[in-house]
Order: structure tokens, then sequence, then C-alpha cells
């Protein structure tokens, strides 16, 4: 007879996803030599990764935490209700992955070691999913290879009293993680403390969605007779659209410090507050974009919807997944290296001296600065 503790977390549920995680955790030891960054076989369980760097360059290390949120919500609902036994969990791995690597990589650090966690409602009867589970595992290695990071080590428990997920999906993980990055030589760091007045802001296109956004997508697609099924212009389904991966823009970063003669000033994900958080510094500057790319198909539905211009705004990326402040005697230097390295790259403004604010040009919009 089980023990009491064992009636309200059952491990043996939650035993063959770790089971998984450690032997795909296992094909991603060598991915960070590339970058001098050796990881320690001898040591491989959720206690902790051990690794060290053999470079001879001077180096800081960076470390960067985040959590999905929302997104493989959308995930669980597309499985549980699309018919199609798409677990969708491959891309959720990579998400998860990229919404804390596209943060670390703004600071000039390159990713090499991912720790993650899965927490799961419940008493772990969410782990007993063999084809999720591999999905996911699956899509963690195929990220690992992709940008150059291990993921020696990490942590999956049931969180029985903490998460219980909104119907009418039955249960969905809650995944977070942090990832050292190393920043090597030091001269590589980005601080943003060079940003200026006369500035180029260079956007980078987005895949669509990524990871921001998402709670108000639910919101949306909860009301449509059709709910994620809902075809878009494009073809795809809402739910198809919204799980589209999250763009990686490491390779990006990594092209530009190819070429130290480019100073690069900022660099900025396009993440929570939208367009908006192109006032992400304290200083008084305005931001003023007057040219935009392409809107992706998801946020131009949103707006027929009825969403409004200004909460797609400061809401969505909008288009641009990543931002890239130069000078403007720059500005071409870095979207001819950008392109080549496969980006889609234009210049969309300027900083300019004045209230910290973002001119919209293109819509009419001004936008306060993040969190007003």
């Amino acid at each position: 007879m089980p023990n009491e503790y064992a009636q309200t977390v059952n491990y043996r549920s939650i035993e063959p996803f770790k089971r998984v995680m450690i032997a795909a955790g296992k094909k991603t030891l060598q991915f960070p030599n590339r970058r001098g960054v050796y990881i320690n076989s001898d040591v491989l369980h959720s206690h902790g990764a051990v690794f060290k760097y053999r470079g001879e360059q001077p180096y800081f290390l960076c470390q960067t935490q985040e959590g999905l949120g929302n997104k493989n919500w959308i995930a669980e609902w597309m499985y549980q209700f699309s018919g199609t036994g798409e677990t969708h969990y491959r891309g959720v791995a990579v998400d998860a992955a990229l919404l804390i690597a596209n943060d670390l990589i703004a600071q000039g650090a390159m990713p090499v070691v991912w720790t993650d966690e899965v927490a799961a409602p419940g008493k772990g009867e969410w782990f007993e999913d063999e084809k999720r589970s591999n999905d996911y595992a699956e899509g963690c290695v195929e990220i690992c290879q992709l940008l150059g990071m291990a993921l020696p080590a990490g942590e999956s428990p049931a969180l029985r009293y903490l998460l219980k997920s909104e119907p009418p999906v039955l249960s969905a993980p809650s995944l977070s993680g942090c990832i050292t990055g190393i920043i090597a030589p030091e001269t590589n760091l980005i601080t943003g403390l060079k940003l200026s007045r006369g500035d180029s802001i260079i956007g980078v296109t987005s895949s669509g969605l990524h990871a921001n956004g998402v709670s108000l997508v639910i919101k949306r697609a909860l009301s449509l007779p059709d709910k994620f099924m809902t075809k878009l212009p494009n073809g795809n389904t809402l739910g198809e659209e919204a799980l589209i991966p999250t763009s990686s823009y490491v390779r990006l970063v990594e092209a530009l410090q190819e070429h130290p003669e480019v100073d690069i000033h900022a660099l900025l994900p396009g993440t929570g507050s939208g367009v908006g958080k192109l006032a992400f510094d304290d200083r008084p500057f305005t931001y003023r974009v007057h040219t935009w790319p392409k809107v992706p198909v998801l946020f131009q539905y949103m707006r027929e919807l009825g969403v409004s211009l200004r909460d797609c705004l400061t809401t969505f990326n909008w288009g641009v997944g990543y931002y890239i402040f130069v000078s403007a005697a720059d500005a071409q230097k870095v979207i001819s290296i950008g392109r080549r390295a496969g980006y889609d790259l234009l210049e969309v403004g300027r900083v300019e001296k004045g209230d910290r604010k973002t001119i919209f040009e293109p819509e009419g919009e001004t936008l306060p600065p993040p969190g007003e």
C-alpha cells in the first residue's frame, strides 16, 4: 500500500518523463563546446549542472530566468479538441527555450546551459502521456542544437495545491527555466548605455505571436463558435497560427559579433508591452517609428475581432520580434549582416530627444512607456 505522501504525489507517473528528459539531455552535452564550454558528464541529475569554460578570452557570465506563460495552454486545447493527435509540444519546447534565450542575448551573451522546470498540476497525471513527453524532449534537443547549448539538468514537480488549469483544458503545466550564457570576449557585453539621440532603430521580423499577448488571444478565441479551430485567411486555424514557434535571434547577434567594427548601442527583444516597449530606457528619448513590415495575419485577425489598435500595439510584437539600436552610419551594414545570416531586417525608426514615448507614425498612434 502506498504511503500517505504517495497518495498525494504519484512519483510513478512522473518518473517516465524524467527518464525521457535525462536521455534527451545527454544528447545535448557537446553542443556548447563550440563556444568553449564543456559539461561535466559525470554529474547529470536534477541537483545541478557542472560545467567549465576552457577558452582563453576574458569573459562574463550572464543568467536569465523566464517562464513561458500561457502559450502551452493553447497546445493542450488543440491536443484535446482538434482531433489531429498533434501535441504541438515540439514547438512549445522551442518557445520555452527562446523566451529565455532571446532575452539573454540582449546583453551580448551566447546561450550555453539551460535548466528547465516543467511543473504540472494534480498528482502527476500530466507526465503519463508518452507522446507529449517525447515531443517535448525532441523539441528540447532540436533547440539546444540550434542555439549551441546543453540541457544537463531540470526539474519536474507535481504541484497539486498550486496549479489548476482553466477549463476546458484538463491539465497544463507551467514551463520555466534559466539559461546561462557566456560573453566572450568581454567586449561583446552590451549594456544599453550607448543608446543615444539619432540612433537608428532596426527591426527584425517575428514569426507571429511568439509568446506574448497569449492571454488576450485565448480570451478572444474562446468567444468564437469554432474556438481555436476558426479558419484564418491564410488557411491555418487560429490555434495553428498561435502556436507557430518563436523566432530565434541568437544567430543574428552572433553574426553581428563577428563584425566588431559595428558598434551595437542596445538590443531589445520585442516581447511584453508590444511596440510600446521601444521606450524601455528611463532616459528622455522619443522613439519615432516611420516604417513597418507586414503585420502577421493573427494580429490582423485580432483587429477584426474588435481588439483596439492601441491594445494591439501595447500587447503584441505586431510583426517585429527584435530591435537593434545603432548609429545611423552603421544601420545599412547591420541590415546587410542580418540578411546574410538569414533574417529579414529593416530600419523602422529613429531615437529622438524628447518625452519618453513611442510615436507609431504608420497608424498615427502615440504609445506610453511600458507600465504606464
